[in-house]
């Protein structure tokens, strides 16, 4: 099981702190390009060879790299879901109208403080796509147990069917469904199937320094986060304990990546990395480690 580093105090990291794009392996990059750019509405921001990144017209959210022969394998860690958070309940509206045109099959959800669908891409890669709503009310995790709460104060499981038909008279006559996502669309967090609860919790609360926001073991589950975000990451253990890494052939998560605000607190983490074992490569990117569970963790900063 991962230790925490051996420090005199428990160490948070910087609020500022934020998840970068997601980074994945394809068997067949020009139909992943065709579904994201079409049913997500994202833009292709660059191509060479097998290899691409798409967003909102900034930094990337997605890399997608092509290799040959793959498989996609169930029952494994790796990545859940990666969750794409819009600006807007508008902007949400418009994405998963377009979704119904194009008969994509997803799963409108209400989390109360959170709008969102589930769907996923034509390899199996789970996807999120939401927008904020703090006004309607809030979640906790409560002795172990997860529950909501309506702005009212009643209680809620947080997994209610999303009144689509509300959401969608925030749609004006001018909107076009075919329009990409806006520039302000980010990456809000991911999820990953890992194979124990706590050995996870101490890497990226222990080591890298996201605060706990509520741990489940009956669930199993946990959530932590940087700067009180309701979670940056997601952790459980729906494959099973002690679910194994996929085979190298594997379709799937490459790594998520992790932006720090400047280079004096990817210091301090890679650090805390170092102190605490832990092997990395330093790339020209970051520095590209492995959570217990052999999920790639890219840190960088972004200035």
């Amino acid at each position: 099981m991962m230790t925490q580093p051996n420090t005199a105090q428990e160490y948070s990291v910087h609020p500022a702190t934020r998840m970068g794009h997601v980074a994945l392996t394809v068997a067949n990059l020009e139909n992943q390009i065709l579904f994201y750019e079409k049913a997500i509405g994202l833009k292709l921001h660059w191509r060479e060879g097998n290899k691409a990144g798409l967003g909102s017209g900034g930094a990337d959210l997605l890399q997608l790299t092509e290799e040959p022969n793959l498989k996609r394998y169930r029952g494994g860690t790796g990545l859940y879901h990666f969750a794409i958070v819009l600006p807007n309940r508008r902007e949400l509206a418009i994405v998963m109208a377009r979704l119904f045109a194009l008969k994509v099959p997803n799963s409108p959800t209400d989390h109360v403080m959170t709008k969102t669908t589930y769907l996923s891409d034509p390899e199996g890669n789970g996807i999120e796509l939401y927008c904020e709503s703090p006004e309607d009310g809030s979640w906790t995790i409560k002795d172990g147990n997860y529950e909501a709460r309506w702005a009212d104060g009643t209680w809620s499981d947080g997994r209610e069917a999303l009144d689509v038909d509300a959401l969608f008279k925030h749609i004006n006559e001018e909107d076009k469904l075919d329009t990409p996502v806006p520039a302000e669309t980010r990456m809000g967090h991911v999820h990953l199937h890992v194979r124990d609860i706590d050995e996870a919790v101490g890497f990226y609360h222990g080591v890298l320094g996201f605060d706990v926001m509520g741990v489940s073991k009956g669930i199993g589950m946990a959530f932590v986060s940087a700067g009180g975000y309701h979670h940056h990451i997601g952790l459980n253990t729906w494959n099973g304990r002690g679910a194994p890494p996929p085979p190298p052939d594997a379709v799937g998560l490459r790594f998520v990546t992790v932006d720090y605000p400047n280079p004096s607190v990817l210091a301090q983490v890679t650090a805390r990395v170092e102190t605490a074992g832990i092997p990395y490569n330093k790339t020209d990117d970051g520095y590209l480690l492995h959570d217990p569970s052999q999920n790639g963790v890219l840190l960088r900063s972004i200035r």
